[in-house]
């Protein structure tokens, strides 16, 4: 009698580590599906929707139909939005960690534009790498805002003026390369990133009420000699 009773106790040990374990997994799971479906700012996302599905009505608009820009275009909303999905949950530490090689090789590839690059449609834009060919402008406008949050995290509670101008020159190295392509409009659109997030650091607005003219001094005479070199 004593040794069923032992077999039914020993059975019912198991029991219960298994349905805990089951627990666990089940609530690991539920955590996992969780984050992945919180990952995301749902009113930014709403937003963005709202763009895209704009976007896509103007395109069909314009070209009169469904033909193969517009499919083209839905399938490149499509990839950016599990890409943007992926992106929302990696953690923000690994972000942090990658902002630094990130941007030195965002710099380089831009180098490698201005020496070896490809020219079309009197622009200097495209590398070819063999397999395929990448416009390095585009990651910068991820790589510099990255860069410089990186870098002012490092910094957090002991801003100094020094790190404001060294933020500056992190800044002015990919504007001044995406400029010389030329490609005014993605240079503007990443010294537009990499500016916020200098002003949102702590960058006084007396500082820049100073610098305001000479920055739209510079804009223009960009824009001037730009137009000069399309005529």
């Amino acid at each position: 009698e004593i040794m069923p009773s032992l077999v039914g106790s020993e059975m019912c040990i198991r029991d219960s580590h298994y349905f805990r374990r089951g627990a666990s997994t089940m609530k690991r799971l539920g955590l996992i599906l969780l984050r992945v479906f919180t990952a995301f700012d749902w009113p930014l996302l709403a937003i963005l929707m709202m763009f895209a599905a704009l976007g896509l009505t103007v395109m069909h608009s314009a070209v009169g139909g469904t033909d193969w820009r517009f499919a083209e275009q839905s399938r490149n909303f499509i990839i950016a939005f599990f890409a943007m999905w992926i992106m929302a949950l990696i953690p923000p530490k690994w972000l942090m960690k990658l902002a630094l090689p990130f941007y030195v090789v965002g710099v380089v590839l831009l180098l490698g534009v201005e020496f070896f690059g490809e020219t079309s449609k009197g622009a200097t834009r495209w590398l070819n790498l063999g397999v395929t060919r990448i416009q390095p402008s585009e990651m910068m406008k991820i790589a510099v805002p990255m860069m410089l949050a990186w870098y002012f995290q490092r910094h957090e509670g002991a801003v100094r003026i020094r790190d404001f101008l060294a933020a500056a020159a992190m800044l002015a190295a990919p504007f001044g390369l995406i400029v010389l392509q030329p490609d005014l409009g993605t240079a503007l659109l990443v010294f537009g990133a990499g500016f916020f997030v200098i002003y949102f650091a702590g960058l006084s607005f007396k500082l820049l009420v100073p610098v305001m003219p000479a920055g739209i001094i510079g804009i223009g005479t960009l824009v001037y000699y730009l137009s000069l070199i399309h005529i």
